[in-house]
């Protein structure tokens, strides 16, 4: 898969019967013009909201305040009944039986609204939603009613953190989220050891995915998309599976990890098998890959894959669009890394270019990484000043008004 959108594309493929990806999807013709608001090029019935979610997300990150009407788009993008779907082309029509909401698209806007704030009323009516499709055994699928997966429950779960609730006690016939994970960890035997499974096979078996396993660590650990730079664990120094505590979220975390670790060990990066060709490299996957090695404080494997993805990531970026650019920042993020210089590219413009300008672009801690350039920067700045000598206060002020 050419862009890991936790399981809101995936499973969106899955459900809808469409056997190309989003990202690849044609882009409208010119009689479908996609709204000024939206970010990306391509067609977005299958993903609109998760990378409007994602875009928005990644801007408040680095500290770019979004342009208000792509906000405003996310909002009006929610059902009456708090839920969203990919992609509504007219949002004063009500939602019925036919709109094809789903739980990955409402709890991406929930982790972005929640992030951006004034929102209240709209997260919390889409976490009510959530709530009311869980399953029995404590987890979520894509669409309502559809069968847990490893992928949605964690985006679930990350969406339940940041509007404030507790994963843990959100439970529907006793069981929470984190139970419903559990079923999807494989055990400690074999060479896929520790990973989790989107979901059981017809057959009622376990078959590893790293793109599951990294969504089910950042899950097991109750953690979002975006996640602070994490301390080195010394726990996690020559980490091997272990199945004496499986039954806990942390140990599943931690079984997860060591798997990520291992399959990222040979050469930095997961690999997509591509039917009738050698396994090519997976971006997204590992991007994702190195936030949950991070947030559970895998911090030398995070960093040597993130370097990997500096010199080799860019052309997928520019391919995919805004949902590669902002999973590369929450990378760069979670590893302390400045996603403004990252292998040469600045991923903030890059990301900003493909929507509307934001309005303002504020100071992050990544960019006081710049170091001396920006100094040099600064006092080649004044040196103009001094030079021109008058006309200080209308430069700077027309400086402001040019500030996107």
């Amino acid at each position: 898969m050419n862009v890991r959108r936790s399981a809101a594309v995936l499973a969106a493929v899955t459900v809808i019967g469409a056997a190309t990806p989003a990202a690849a999807a044609p882009s409208p013709s010119p009689s479908q013009a996609l709204p000024s608001a939206l970010y990306g090029d391509k067609d977005p019935r299958y993903d609109g909201v998760w990378r409007q979610s994602l875009a928005l997300l990644a801007q408040h990150t680095v500290g770019v305040r979004p342009a208000a009407k792509s906000v405003e788009w996310l909002v009006r993008q929610q059902c009456a009944d708090g839920s969203f779907a990919p992609y509504r082309a007219d949002p004063t029509a009500a939602c019925d039986a036919k709109t094809p909401v789903d739980t990955n698209q409402t709890a991406a806007a929930i982790q972005a609204l929640t992030a951006l704030g004034g929102h209240d009323a709209v997260t919390g009516k889409a976490v009510t939603w959530l709530k009311s499709v869980q399953n029995k055994d404590g987890g979520w699928g894509y669409t309502p009613g559809g069968a847990s997966d490893t992928n949605s429950t964690s985006v679930v779960i990350g969406a339940l953190t940041a509007a404030g609730e507790k994963p843990q006690q959100v439970e529907k016939g006793g069981k929470s989220p984190y139970d419903a994970l559990l079923t999807l960890a494989l055990g400690c035997d074999g060479d896929d050891a520790g990973a989790f499974a989107f979901q059981p096979d017809k057959k009622g078996e376990l078959a590893a995915t790293a793109d599951a396993t990294a969504a089910g660590v950042l899950g097991a650990l109750g953690q979002g998309m975006v996640v602070r730079p994490g301390e080195k664990s010394e726990a996690a120094k020559g980490q091997a599976c272990e199945d004496k505590n499986k039954k806990t979220p942390e140990q599943a975390a931690a079984n997860g990890a060591a798997y990520l670790t291992k399959a990222l060990a040979k050469n930095g990066h997961l690999t997509s098998p591509t039917p009738g060709s050698d396994p090519q490299p997976d971006h997204g996957n590992t991007a994702d890959a190195v936030v949950a090695l991070a947030a559970h404080g895998d911090t030398g494997q995070a960093a040597k894959s993130l370097r990997w993805l500096a010199k080799n990531a860019a052309p997928w970026a520019a391919q995919n669009g805004p949902a590669a650019y902002a999973q590369l920042i929450f990378a760069a993020h979670a590893t302390g890394t400045n996603p403004r210089d990252f292998g040469g590219t600045d991923l903030v413009k890059q990301l900003n270019a493909t929507g509307p300008a934001p309005q303002t672009a504020g100071k992050t801690r990544a960019a006081d990484e710049k170091g001396d350039s920006d100094l040099f920067g600064v006092w080649w700045y004044v040196g103009v000043c001094l030079v021109a000598g008058v006309g200080i206060g209308f430069l700077f002020s027309g400086r402001r008004k040019k500030q996107p």
